[in-house]
């Protein structure tokens, strides 16, 4: 399996795009810089939203880590008073869809079948906004994920569905990426650069 990857042109074959991207990711020695740009993106695009209860994701691989900045948001009510909440994704090992629970600093925790951090024993909720991780990105909001379809099988369910914003790096854009029938695209995505796209 080749393990060098042309970081100019990057390759059709989604699998081995998935990795290259992830390896550029890792590799960035401004990562730590770009991600507070993208967390002051993020604060100040929350401003001008209305939804209360936000669904995101625990950072791996390298990703945006958006829960800071999502904290901060929940530490003060909307205009109207309302209480915000966040959450994380749970999987369903039956439906494979994500069910979404509460989580703040310091609730507990325990690893998901994958060895990802979830919420243990917190309310469930139903998301208004789905913050979603993106290893790349395209033309009219879509996503290149990681290939499980966890997020386009459980958007393809959710009534009413939440408003999708993808969240990554702005190395991540790859201007051919064409979306699958099952592709579910984003309602918008935010970079260290700003608003890349929106409805």
């Amino acid at each position: 399996m080749p393990t060098d990857f042309n970081f100019e042109q990057p390759p059709h074959d989604k699998k081995q795009l998935r990795r290259q991207l992830q390896a550029e990711r890792l590799a960035m020695i401004d990562r730590h810089q770009r991600a507070m740009h993208l967390q002051e993106v993020l604060r100040v695009w929350l401003v001008g939203r209305d939804e209360t209860a936000i669904g995101a994701y625990w950072p791996i691989k390298g990703e945006f880590d958006a829960l800071p900045a999502l904290y901060r948001w929940t530490e003060a009510e909307d205009v109207k008073g309302r209480h915000r909440i966040i959450g994380l994704p749970v999987i369903d090992r039956e439906t494979r869809h994500l069910r979404f629970h509460r989580w703040y600093p310091g609730c507990p925790m325990e690893e998901d079948a994958y060895g990802i951090p979830k919420p243990k024993d917190t309310d469930p909720f139903a998301p208004q906004m789905l913050l979603v991780p993106c290893v790349g990105f395209g033309p009219g909001g879509l996503r290149l994920g990681y290939g499980g379809g966890f997020y386009d099988r459980t958007l393809a369910t959710l009534e009413p569905r939440p408003f999708t914003v993808g969240v990554g790096y702005s190395h991540g854009y790859i201007p051919w990426l064409a979306g699958e029938p099952h592709d579910v695209p984003l309602d918008a995505i935010l970079t260290e650069d700003g608003v890349a796209w929106e409805k």
